[in-house]
């Protein structure tokens, strides 16, 4: 079975090597780099076993992207707590969306309308985070997301495409991006908010319901999740273009 790795950091700006990447179900740690090749340095070496190869990367490398502790203990937080990271962020806060459904959109009033075929209404939907949106857009602020599109897209990701007219008039600037392109730049099937390019907040789901907040504040790991988020941004497309496509073909 195919390993599930996750590129942690590279030691070079220039040709990527040496590199670190984790194996995601087993926490196996995958180092590559330049071989050591030279015998004498190659004969002091111990239980160096046949088919093995022995690599060369520099300390900062494992200092920078290698674990810090065998068994990770994940920063929990409140919900009231998350809440109060969209007033206290300063400049940025991104979001990345992967699930073809979330629960809590399935018990709204609006979700009821689009789910019985009626043009949703979103004039009144949200009233409170809706102002504070605007608040925070009008101290310069930004608010910024990628939601993944299947093909066809499912009845909550139609939803959200829809949802998205109301998000952006409040200041958010919303971009799709197909589950065929995150496939292909292997982006991983987590949610997360990533706040000043500082601190990621997680979300844990069960069966579609949001029920946990992780708070990730340690600056390798923030730095993989940011760019998660460079790549996701940089094929992704406005959400307008992505609803002319799905009703093109619906």
């Amino acid at each position: 079975m195919m390993r599930r790795l996750r590129f942690n950091g590279t030691g070079s700006g220039v040709n990527g090597c040496p590199s670190v990447h984790e194996d995601l179900d087993t926490d196996d740690i995958i180092v590559h780099g330049l071989p050591l090749t030279d015998p004498d340095d190659v004969a002091q070496l111990r239980h160096l076993s046949q088919g093995e190869t022995a690599i060369v990367v520099p300390r900062q490398l494992l200092v920078d992207f290698g674990p810090k502790e065998i068994t990770r203990v994940p920063d929990m937080i409140t919900f009231e707590d998350f809440d109060r990271l969209f007033t206290q962020f300063e400049h940025t806060a991104w979001r990345l969306e992967t699930r073809r459904r979330y629960a809590s959109d399935e018990i709204t009033p609006t979700y009821a309308q689009f789910a019985s075929g009626e043009p949703v209404d979103w004039s009144g939907a949200d009233t409170a985070w809706c102002r504070e949106r605007q608040q925070q857009t009008a101290l310069g602020k930004r608010f910024e997301r990628v939601r993944i599109v299947d093909q066809p897209p499912t009845p909550g990701q139609l939803y959200l495409l829809d949802n998205a007219k109301r998000n952006s008039s409040v200041g958010e600037v919303i971009r799709c991006l197909w589950r065929r392109d995150a496939d292909r730049l292997r982006l991983l099937a987590e949610d997360f908010w990533i706040f000043d390019s500082r601190l990621v907040a997680l979300l844990h789901f069960e069966s579609d319901d949001l029920t946990g907040v992780e708070l990730i504040t340690e600056p390798a790991a923030v730095n993989r999740y940011a760019q998660v988020r460079d790549a996701a941004m940089h094929d992704a497309v406005p959400f307008e273009l992505v609803a002319a496509q799905v009703a093109a073909t619906s």
